[in-house]
């Protein structure tokens, strides 16, 4: 007798794709990144130590720079309220992004259901917190302490520093995705921001600039940081070209940051 040959069937796998992460904004989703992220900044406070402190010492030295003229000071004095606040947190921002990208942090994280809206918008939140202590502090310092003489509010001096500060951070969200090591970071300053700052109109009036250099200013976010600092130095009232300067700093910021966002892929090998 001859016992029946049993056969084992093996289930076919199939393939089941990925959960995508999700396409739209979680505040739940986005809290969580930005206290991870002002978490993580807690235990580097040298670091924000010299984030919040930089820009006030540099104002402060200025003013005694030209303490035989403080005329000098007032002029230049509200641009660089704006100008200090993006250059540090282009610099800060850039370097601590591309410590989680070169560490795998990013990668992980974008494996998990987490949107890239909301992890730049976490990113965006933690840093942002920070600029914002960082420009009320130097607004505070250099209008009055310093004695920075302004013909319009101080509140509309912090906006425009506040949104420097928040353009200094996307840019440094962004750039982070081209640089290899902390040190192309660095250098990334030379070619974003130094063009920038000798375009602005803060050395001399962009109209008397050659009409290359005047036109490539126009498309350039810090030109409208200085123009607006400039309008709330010599009018009382909000202005109009105050109103249109802050709004393109502004969508700049958000136009960089979905850049930024675009740049969020995962590198596998």
């Amino acid at each position: 007798m001859t016992t029946p040959r049993t056969t084992t069937v093996t289930p076919t796998p199939t393939n089941t794709p990925p959960n995508p992460s999700p396409k739209a904004l979680s505040a739940a989703r986005t809290t969580a990144t930005t206290t991870r992220v002002l978490r993580q900044l807690t235990h580097d406070p040298r670091t924000i130590a010299l984030l919040l402190l930089i820009p006030c010492v540099m104002l402060l030295l200025l003013r005694y720079v030209f303490d035989g003229n403080p005329r000098t000071f007032d002029s230049i004095g509200a641009s660089l309220l704006g100008i200090f606040p993006l250059i540090t947190m282009f610099l800060v921002t850039s370097i601590a992004t591309l410590r989680e990208r070169t560490s795998g942090t990013l990668e992980r994280l974008l494996a998990m259901p987490l949107g890239k809206g909301d992890l730049i918008a976490g990113y965006a939140l933690a840093f942002g917190t920070l600029a914002i202590i960082q420009s009320a502090l130097a607004t505070g310092l250099a209008v009055w302490f310093l004695g920075l003489d302004v013909t319009g509010s101080p509140w509309l001096l912090l906006l425009v520093a506040l949104l420097d500060a928040l353009l200094g951070t996307a840019l440094g969200l962004f750039v982070s995705a081209f640089a290899a090591s902390e040190f192309q970071a660095v250098q990334f300053m030379p070619a974003v921001i130094f063009p920038q700052l000798l375009l602005c109109g803060l050395f001399t009036p962009r109209d008397t600039m050659h009409p290359v250099l005047e036109t490539i200013s126009d498309v350039l976010p810090m030109s409208y940081a200085v123009d607006g600092m400039n309008e709330v130095l010599h009018h009382t009232d909000m202005t109009a070209t105050f109103v249109r300067d802050a709004l393109i700093v502004a969508g700049c910021a958000l136009l960089v940051l979905a850049l930024g966002a675009a740049t969020l892929r995962r590198r596998t090998a």
